[in-house]
């Protein structure tokens, strides 16, 4: 009788330490995923002469959008072990709204594999993500093309 109480025991044990275990390896799982250094040093070694100015990662860390110091933007998804690294050119993606002001649809019309809704932490997080893709929607041309208009308000009369 005392073997199968050792016995029962032993095989509880077990099986608490594999609980354990897993819950730990999925813990550290989610905190790679959010993990914004590594993304840096994974898009610096995929680009490395683009200057990133900021990180916005969505809220459960699969895809992380950046912010080029010359206006241009980049994307990240997270593929467990490493990010898959693109610089937008511009106006090669379109952005749809979702109901939920905290996101919206991207759809890269270079890569659509990497097409999807992404979900931020917060409504400002996901504004400004979507502005920095609507300035990178505006071609080179057109922005020199609006650098050489000439704007009424501005110039001096005499």
């Amino acid at each position: 009788m005392t073997s199968i109480i050792v016995w029962f025991c032993l095989v509880a044990a077990l099986i608490a330490l594999a609980y354990y275990v897993t819950r730990i390896a999925k813990s550290e799982e989610a905190d790679s995923r959010q993990d914004t250094g590594l993304a840096l040093l994974e898009f610096g070694r995929a680009f490395p002469h683009e200057a990133v100015r900021s990180l916005h990662a969505t809220s459960d860390g699969g895809a992380i959008f950046v912010r080029l110091h010359d206006g241009k933007a980049g994307f990240m998804r997270n593929h467990r072990a490493h990010y898959a690294c693109s610089v937008i050119k511009p106006g090669r993606v379109r952005i749809l709204p979702l109901s939920d002001a905290k996101g919206f649809t991207a759809e890269f019309l270079d890569q659509p594999s990497q097409n999807g809704s992404f979900q931020f932490a917060s409504e400002e997080e996901a504004a400004e993500v979507s502005l920095w893709l609507l300035d990178n929607y505006v071609s080179v041309a057109d922005r020199q093309a609006e650098g050489t208009r000439r704007d009424p308000a501005t110039e001096n009369t005499r």
